[in-house]
């Protein structure tokens, strides 16, 4: 059976990254071990399912991945972030401050809203119709 574990997320600091996927979107720490005086293997995910993909926090080590820092996909949405309370979410996402890029809309499947993290990256945030 093959899975996606992480996806590397290049980030220009690590305790700035953690602090906004955890205080903003309320992800866990699942790991933070200290490599080298420059490098980290940080994972987050969110809440649920421990078994889901998680995001490696990658610090940008050198000018071409700092270039691309918050642009990963040329401006387009880069990560799906699922929920089953979209309404509680959503106004999480407002409340702590996380720029709302287009407002929800309803959709014949589900609801979306993008939204973008601290580096611009932006995230659908999804609820499926049952």
């Amino acid at each position: 059976m093959e899975h996606i574990a992480h996806i590397a997320l290049v980030v220009n600091d690590y305790d700035e990254a953690i602090d906004f996927y955890t205080q903003k979107l309320g992800f866990n720490v699942i790991e933070d071990t200290v490599l080298s005086e420059a490098k980290r293997w940080v994972l987050v995910q969110p809440n649920g399912n421990v078994n889901n993909c998680k995001l490696l926090l990658a610090k940008a080590a050198n000018a071409a991945q700092q270039s691309v820092t918050g642009n990963q996909t040329g401006g387009r949405v880069f990560l799906f972030l699922y929920t089953d309370d979209f309404d509680n979410y959503y106004k999480k996402l407002v409340n702590n401050g996380v720029k709302i890029i287009r407002e929800v809309v309803e959709e014949a499947w589900g609801r979306v809203a993008v939204f973008a993290d601290l580096y611009g990256n932006l995230w659908d945030l999804i609820e499926q119709k049952a």
